[in-house]
């Protein structure tokens, strides 16, 4: 792992409500992290700042990159993604969605549609790779979504309640892509979810958001 995440003293707040109460943890070991926590506690709020797309009110991100701060531009950004709950297409093939971070990165149309199809397979959806994405169920699009994701192969990956919306089969699958996604071990991926039990079954280092701050978490009981 080259890119390395900390946050420090992070606080956010909305119309007055403290959302995040000064959070601070490091991402410093390769793996996947589970941040876990009831339905509007924070988790989505803090993995937005993480990713650089939402400003905290206190605090900051620093990324560490071979030991040194890494600038907050588009070639950091270029190497985290974050996949939301709800996943936006474009109105064009699987294909094309997938392919899309390539095209705009200058990747050569040979190395591209090698990459697409590789993930594409790795995902399932390679026999749809035709088929227009808005056709697509809920499951599939959210799997199409992890796809984009993995295509430009972040060193970071931010997923926000990857099987929130889904039904049981492919909450299944989405699970054993990123089970698969770990023993590759070519990320650091964090998931938030209010599943404990999925947390479990994911997860290398399990986290818990309460009341506004963030600890590692080491009790069996419920949060």
């Amino acid at each position: 792992m080259n890119l390395r995440l900390t946050a420090t003293h992070i606080s956010k707040s909305y119309n007055g409500n403290r959302v995040l109460d000064d959070c601070s943890f490091s991402f410093d070991r390769s793996g996947t992290y589970a941040l876990m926590g009831p339905n509007g506690c924070g988790k989505s709020t803090f993995l937005r700042i993480c990713a650089l797309l939402e400003e905290p009110d206190a605090g900051e991100i620093n990324y560490l990159s071979q030991g040194h701060p890494a600038n907050k531009d588009i070639r950091l950004r270029r190497r985290t993604t974050l996949v939301l709950p709800r996943v936006g297409v474009f109105n064009t093939t699987v294909f094309r969605n997938v392919a899309y971070g390539l095209t705009i990165r200058g990747i050569r149309r040979k190395e591209r549609e090698e990459r697409v199809m590789k993930v594409l397979h790795f995902v399932g959806l390679d026999e749809k790779r035709d088929q227009g994405a808005l056709t697509l169920s809920s499951g599939e699009t959210q799997r199409l979504g992890l796809a984009r994701a993995l295509v430009i192969e972040p060193e970071i990956l931010f997923l926000d309640e990857p099987t929130a919306s889904v039904d049981r089969k492919n909450t299944e699958i989405i699970e054993d892509i990123i089970m698969r996604m770990k023993k590759g071990g070519r990320s650091t991926v964090i998931i938030t979810t209010h599943d404990r039990l999925q947390a479990e079954r994911l997860a290398d280092f399990l986290l818990v958001i309460k009341e506004g701050n963030i600890s590692a978490d080491r009790s069996p009981l419920s949060f």
